[in-house]
C-alpha cells in the first residue's frame, strides 16, 4: 500500500498539512500561490476586438465606446455573451504561467454564468489545475473569489438589501442569516472567497461608497461585521473585511484620499470593527486599502499589516490587495520607482496576494534573469527573505485546507441551480427589506388604507428597483410600483407617471405627474439616487441634494394640494431642507434588494410597521460635514452663526413607528463597580399604541471626567424587540471593563476610575432614561 502524503491526509490538523505541503514546494511553486489571474473585460475589448466582433454582427456599427458604456456597464445581454464565450475559449492560457506551477487565486471568473453553469465550469477549472501534467506535481487547487456585499455578484444570485440598509435593521441575528444564505449560494457556485464585508466607518456621506458600509458608529459596525463574517464563513466561504484602514474619510469626503489621523482615532474609531472581525469572528482574509496613512500607503504599511494585524490581533489569514493597489504604490503614491519595487515593498510589509491580477509580482519576476523567476532570484540574493515568501504561502495554504479544497474541490451543479435565489432566500430578502426601512417623518398620513381610492405613483425610482453597488443581475425583482399594485384593493386605482429622470434638467414629465396627482387622494413619490449613476464607487459628491429636478417635482406635485409621501431609494444621507416640509411622510428605503417593492408597499399600507433606525446622521447642510453623533466636546460651540440649535436633520439611531413606546424602570446595579467587574442595566419598554411594532432600544454612555477628552456619547449596546399593543418587556444590558476603557495620554488601554453617565433612548438624541454609576 502506498503511503499518503501528510498534506493529503484529511485526519491531520490543518497546520500540519499546510506545513508538510510547504516543505515539498519549490520556490517557483510557492511564488505561484501568491499570484492571481483575472478575467479582465476591458482588456478583452481592447486586445481582442476583432475576435469579439465576429460573433456580434448585429452591433458592429456601434462604436466601441458606446458598446462599453451602454452594454457593459449596464449589464446588457452582450456583456454576458461576450464574457462567457471568451472566457470559456481562453481560460487555460490566461490562468497558467509558462512553468505550469499552478496559481493561487482566480478573480471574478464565474459571475457571468448561471448557477448550474458556474458550478460545472468551476469543476472543470479545478479538475484541470490538479492534473500533474498541467500545474505541477502537488495538485494544489485554486481559490476563486468574487464580491458578496449583499449577495454574490453573479448571474441569478439573491439580491438582499444593501449594507447600509442591513445596518438599519439593527438586527445582527438577521444579518448573520443573510450572510449564511449568501455564503450558501456562493459556495454552491464554486466560489470560495468573498471580498466582503465593507466595514469602513462612514463619517462623511459625500463619499460615494457609504452605501457599502454599516454606517458611522464603531460599535454598530463591529456587531454587524461579526455577524456577517460568522454567517458567511459558516458556509465555508472566506470573508474578507475591507478596506484596512480608514478608506472612506479622505479630505472633502473623497474615497481613498490620504488620511492624516492620530493613532488614537484610528484605534478607537476605525480599527475596532477590524479587530472584532478577526478576534471574535475569525475572519480568514482582509483587504488592504488604497489610501495612505500618514504618508505610508496601506498596501505597504508594515505597521498595519504586520505589527497591528498579526502581532497584536493574532490574525491567521492572508492579506489581499485592493484591485491594482500594489501598482498604485508606483503609479499614484510614488513610493516605488518600479512595479517590481512595489511588489517587494508590499510583500515585506505583509501583503500576501496581489489582486485582481499579479501585475507587479509578475514584473518582479521578469526583471530578474534567473530561470527561477524574480522573487526566487531576490530571495537567493538576500534582498527578499525566503521566510517572507514562506510566511505568505503558509497563510494561503492554511485557508485552502480550511476550505477543504484538497479533500473535495468539486461542487454539485444541480444543487447550485436549486439553492441560488430559492424561495427561502427570497423570503429572507423580503424580511431583511422590511426590517431595514426607516420611517423618518409621519404627520399621521401613514399607514394608508388599501381602499384609499386613487393613488398617484410618481418618480424616477418608482418603476425601477435600484439594487445598489456590487449587485448581481438576471434575477426577478419587484419594483415599488409593482409592490403597490400587489397590495392595494381592487377598488383602488393606481396611476403612474415618471415625472422626471434621475438626473438632467428636463421638466417635460411634470405635467403628467401633476395631472395624476390632482385626481388622487395621495401621491407617493419615489426619489433618490442610483448607484453607479449618481453615487457609488468612484462617484463621490460635493452635494447631498437629490439630483436633477427631483426637488422641483416634489414641490410641483405638492402644489396640487394632494398629500405627499416621499420614499427615498438611495445609499447615503441626503440633504432635504428645501423640500422636507412639503412631505406629509418620509420613508428611507435605501437600496432594498430584489423584494424591495413588496416590502415598501407593506410599510405604506400598514401590513408591516417600520422599525428600522438610521446608522448614519442626516445633516441639514453639506457645509456641516463631517457630522456624526459621537464627537468630542468643542472648545466653543457645536453650531453655526447661520444654523443654530439642533444640527442633525435626522440623528443617528432615528426611526419612527406607527405605534408608541414608553420607557420606564431604569435600574443600574451595582452603583459602584470594580474595574474588573460588570454593571447590569435594566429597563422596561411598553407598547402603548394600537399597532404591533419593533423598537430598537439604544444604550449610550459618557465618561464624565477623564484624562483625555472623551466623546459626548458612545453607543455601547442595543436591542431590537417586537411588542404587541399593550405588551411590556424587560430589557437588560451588561457593561464590562472593556466597554468603558480607552487609550490614555500614553496610548495605554485603561479603565479609569470615575463616574459614567448612562443614557437609554430611541435614538442618539431621543434619550428617554438617564442614570449613572461609578468605577473604583
Amino acid at each position: 500500500m502506498s503511503r499518503v502524503e501528510a498534506y493529503l491526509n484529511p485526519d491531520l490538523p490543518i497546520e500540519q498539512r499546510a506545513e508538510d505541503l510547504l516543505s515539498r514546494m519549490t520556490l517557483p511553486e510557492k511564488i505561484a500561490q501568491l499570484k492571481a489571474r483575472a478575467f479582465n473585460f476591458s482588456r478583452i475589448f481592447s486586445e481582442r476586438m476583432e475576435e469579439l466582433f465576429d460573433g456580434l454582427q448585429e452591433i458592429e456599427k456601434r462604436s466601441l465606446e458606446n458598446l462599453v458604456v451602454e452594454q457593459v456597464y449596464r449589464r446588457k445581454d452582450i456583456h454576458e455573451t461576450v464574457a462567457v464565450s471568451y472566457w470559456k475559449k481562453h481560460w487555460k492560457e490566461l490562468i497558467l504561467d509558462e512553468e505550469k506551477n499552478g496559481i493561487g487565486m482566480l478573480s471574478c471568473t464565474l459571475r457571468y454564468f448561471s448557477p448550474r453553469e458556474s458550478a460545472a465550469f468551476a469543476n472543470e477549472i479545478q479538475d484541470f489545475l490538479v492534473r500533474p501534467d498541467v500545474s505541477g506535481r502537488l495538485k494544489i487547487p485554486v481559490m476563486i473569489h468574487d464580491e458578496c456585499l449583499h449577495g454574490c455578484v453573479a448571474k441569478g444570485s439573491t439580491s438582499f438589501p444593501q449594507s447600509i440598509a442591513l445596518a438599519s435593521t439593527w438586527n445582527p441575528n438577521l444579518v448573520e442569516e443573510v450572510a449564511a444564505a449568501i455564503g450558501k449560494e456562493t459556495r454552491a457556485r464554486g466560489i470560495h472567497q468573498a471580498l466582503s464585508p465593507t466595514i469602513n466607518i462612514a463619517r462623511d456621506p459625500r463619499c460615494g461608497r457609504v452605501e457599502e458600509t454599516y454606517g458611522e458608529d464603531p460599535y454598530l459596525t463591529s456587531a454587524m461585521a461579526v455577524s456577517f463574517i460568522e454567517g458567511l464563513q459558516s458556509q465555508k466561504v472566506v470573508a474578507t473585511p475591507k478596506h484596512f484602514a480608514a478608506n472612506f474619510v479622505g479630505d472633502g469626503g473623497r474615497d481613498s484620499g490620504a488620511i492624516h489621523f492620530s493613532e488614537r482615532i484610528l484605534r478607537e474609531v476605525y480599527f475596532p470593527a477590524f479587530k472584532a472581525s478577526i478576534q471574535q469572528a475569525g475572519a480568514l482574509s482582509t483587504m488592504a486599502a488604497y489610501n495612505s496613512l500618514d504618508g505610508v500607503p496601506c498596501s505597504c504599511n508594515k505597521w498595519l499589516l504586520t505589527d497591528v494585524l498579526r502581532k497584536e490581533w493574532g490574525f491567521k489569514g492572508f492579506v489581499v490587495s485592493d484591485y491594482e493597489s500594489v501598482s498604485h504604490l508606483q503609479s499614484k503614491h510614488k513610493v516605488a520607482q518600479t512595479k517590481a519595487e512595489a511588489a517587494q515593498k508590499a510583500l515585506e510589509a505583509g501583503l500576501d496576494m496581489e489582486l485582481d491580477e499579479s501585475e507587479c509580482y509578475d514584473e518582479l519576476a521578469r526583471r530578474c534573469s534567473s530561470s527561477l523567476g524574480g522573487l526566487a532570484s531576490l530571495a537567493r540574493d538576500g534582498k527578499l527573505s525566503v521566510k517572507t515568501i514562506d510566511d505568505s504561502v503558509r497563510r494561503i495554504l492554511y485557508v485552502k485546507f480550511w476550505l477543504g479544497l484538497f479533500d473535495n474541490h468539486r461542487v454539485d451543479p444541480e444543487y447550485a441551480a436549486q439553492v441560488v435565489d430559492c424561495e427561502e432566500h427570497r423570503q429572507l430578502a423580503l424580511r431583511a427589506a422590511r426590517e431595514s426601512i426607516v420611517l423618518l417623518k409621519n404627520t399621521g398620513i401613514l399607514p394608508l388604507t388599501r381602499d384609499c381610492g386613487s393613488i398617484a405613483v410618481i418618480g424616477p425610482n418608482a418603476n425601477e428597483i435600484r439594487l445598489g453597488g456590487y449587485s448581481g443581475y438576471g434575477i426577478k425583482v419587484v419594483t415599488p410600483l409593482e409592490g403597490i399594485r400587489n397590495k392595494v384593493s381592487p377598488s383602488s386605482a393606481v396611476h403612474f407617471a415618471e415625472g422626471c429622470k434621475l438626473t438632467g434638467s428636463s421638466e417635460e414629465g411634470f405635467a403628467e405627474a401633476v395631472r395624476i396627482a390632482s385626481k388622487s387622494s395621495v401621491a407617493l413619490l419615489f426619489m433618490g439616487n442610483s448607484s453607479r449613476e449618481t453615487e457609488g464607487e468612484g462617484i463621490d459628491r460635493h452635494s447631498l441634494d437629490i439630483p436633477g429636478v427631483q426637488e422641483a417635482l416634489i414641490k410641483a406635485v405638492r402644489s396640487t394640494g394632494t398629500p405627499v409621501v416621499v420614499v427615498l431609494i438611495n445609499g447615503s444621507a441626503i440633504t432635504m431642507t428645501k423640500w422636507v416640509d412639503e412631505a406629509q411622510a418620509l420613508i428611507e428605503a435605501w437600496y432594498p434588494g430584489e423584494e424591495g417593492g413588496n416590502a415598501i408597499a407593506e410599510v405604506l399600507f400598514g401590513h408591516y410597521n417600520p422599525g428600522g433606525k438610521l446608522p448614519i446622521t442626516f445633516p441639514k447642510s453639506v457645509g456641516q460635514l463631517p457630522l456624526y453623533y459621537n464627537d468630542t466636546p468643542s472648545g466653543r460651540v457645536d453650531d453655526y452663526a447661520d444654523l443654530r440649535g439642533e444640527q442633525a436633520l435626522f440623528p443617528f439611531g432615528h426611526g419612527l413607528s406607527y405605534t408608541e413606546f414608553v420607557y420606564t424602570d431604569l435600574q443600574i446595579t451595582p452603583q459602584k463597580m470594580d474595574a474588573r467587574g460588570k454593571v447590569a442595566i435594566t429597563l422596561a419598554v411598553e407598547n402603548v399604541g394600537k399597532y404591533e411594532g419593533d423598537e430598537v432600544v439604544q444604550l449610550y454612555i459618557h465618561d464624565a471626567a477623564a484624562v483625555v477628552a472623551r466623546p459626548v456619547k458612545e453607543l455601547k449596546g442595543f436591542a431590537r424587540i417586537t411588542l404587541a399593543p399593550g405588551e411590556k418587556k424587560a430589557i437588560s444590558f451588561t457593561l464590562a471593563g472593556d466597554d468603558l476603557a480607552f487609550y490614555d495620554i500614553d496610548m495605554n488601554w485603561i479603565i479609569e476610575p470615575g463616574f459614567f453617565e448612562v443614557m437609554i433612548g430611541s435614538s442618539s438624541e431621543d434619550i428617554r432614561l438617564k442614570g449613572a454609576f461609578a468605577v473604583h
